[in-house]
């Protein structure tokens, strides 16, 4: 029988593991709302304690061990040492939503509950303008984007590529931690690289900045993919130079225990197409993509993980050009994206990590039989011949019912225990 481990590591490399894999909570784009991770532990009968927040942003939930040994979680992680708000999670504190859950936050979650809804400081820095902001009757945080002062026709790459440097001092105890932590284990290590997020625009507003400088507005980001193709180019360059150099540093400490790197998580799709062209993809994105693959793979025995939501079936080939071992959250309800093809056309070129079920209608509006249907559907369509680790489509959301969260995780335990 194969250990965790082997069985992500066999799907990836297109062989047939003994059992399918699964990821749960393994990344902040296969993860699980904080209020859901709640219902689960008591599903499962486990400790009742305050789940931690491991992720403000989108308020997911930690997966602790005993709950990933009841799922049958094929995936250990290693997160960032800051979050998306610049703070490190430590010295944890309760917190109580606004819908009534008591949970743990790092001691720099600070907020401010105002009338219409709450306000988070980046680094918990109370001097600085609020970055993100929870509106009332949601459930996770919206960047904001704060005023900034530059002038568009002397753009600067240093402002804009300020939150990127070398791995400090800081960051390099907290993986020689992290390393000695999952050293030995039997679940496969995951991680997202620091820096090579390319145009992300989540990250652009910088809510991890207390006084962000550059290009930090979204409608003006993609003005600035339009207008000044040159710059985004130099400036993707840049980002990518420091981002091989920390991915060598990485390489020396922890290169070992590390099984797959989250390298970028910039979507390219909506419901309905893309949000550029192939050739603009090929011109900005993928020199840049394959000089951070062709690294890893020439340096290290990661496997490279690419997240883009939508109707990306057009620029698949292109990502698999770029080197990219998987594709992630694989948005079967896209235009052009039905699981059949997907896996007619690039089943033996990419693994499809996710696409287990939809998160949009299925799995938080189904029933808990149309979930289960709708589950061994696409591992009978994506299992066979390996590379499918089983993940829902992007994050599961709060108010997902439990039921529905039981008969998905038991449909795969299911289709395992047919093979």
């Amino acid at each position: 029988m194969m250990t965790s481990k082997q069985r992500v590591r066999a799907a990836i490399e297109h062989r047939q593991p003994d059992q399918l894999p699964m990821d749960f909570g393994g990344c902040f784009i296969t993860g699980i709302h904080c209020s859901v991770v709640e219902q689960l532990r008591e599903a499962y009968g486990l400790e009742k304690r305050p789940v931690k927040v491991c992720e403000p942003y989108q308020m997911l939930g930690l997966v602790e061990d005993d709950l990933k040994d009841a799922m049958g979680i094929d995936v250990e992680s290693i997160f960032p040492n800051r979050t998306i708000f610049g703070f490190v999670n430590e010295n944890w504190k309760e917190y109580r939503t606004w819908w009534g859950q008591t949970v743990l936050v790092s001691e720099h979650f600070q907020v401010d509950e105002k009338a219409d809804g709450t306000y988070i400081y980046p680094k918990g820095d109370r001097s600085a303008a609020p970055s993100g902001h929870m509106p009332k009757t949601s459930y996770f945080f919206d960047t904001l984007v704060r005023p900034q002062d530059y002038d568009e026709d002397d753009l600067k790459l240093e402002e804009n590529l300020e939150e990127f440097g070398p791995m400090n001092a800081e960051e390099a105890a907290y993986w020689k931690r992290e390393a000695a932590r999952v050293r030995g284990g039997e679940r496969a290590v995951i991680t997202h690289l620091n820096g090579t997020c390319l145009g992300d625009i989540a990250l652009v507003p910088a809510p991890f900045l207390t006084k962000p400088k550059g290009v930090r507005g979204v409608e003006d980001w993609y003005m600035l993919l339009a207008s000044d193709p040159d710059f985004v180019f130099q400036l993707f360059d840049r980002q990518t130079e420091i981002a091989l150099d920390n991915m060598a540093k990485l390489n020396e400490i922890a290169g070992d225990v590390l099984d797959v790197v989250v390298v970028c998580g910039t979507d390219f799709g909506t419901q309905e197409s893309t949000f550029c062209s192939v050739d603009t993809f090929h011109e900005l994105w993928l020199p840049h993509y394959r000089r951070i693959n062709d690294w890893i793979h020439a340096n290290t025995s990661w496997k490279t993980f690419k997240h883009s939501c939508g109707a990306i079936d057009t620029l698949i080939p292109s990502i698999i050009e770029a080197g990219f071992d998987i594709l992630n959250p694989v948005q079967c309800s896209a235009k052009g994206m039905e699981a059949a093809g997907l896996k007619e056309r690039y089943g033996d070129k990419i693994c499809f990590w996710g696409g287990g079920v939809n998160t949009q209608q299925t799995l938080p509006f189904g029933t808990p039989e149309q979930v289960r249907e709708e589950v061994l559907s696409r591992c009978e369509t994506f299992a066979p011949g390996g590379g499918f680790v089983f993940n829902a489509i992007h994050n599961v959301q709060a108010l997902t019912p439990v039921d529905n969260m039981l008969a998905m995780i038991n449909a795969v335990k299911a289709y395992n225990g047919k093979k």
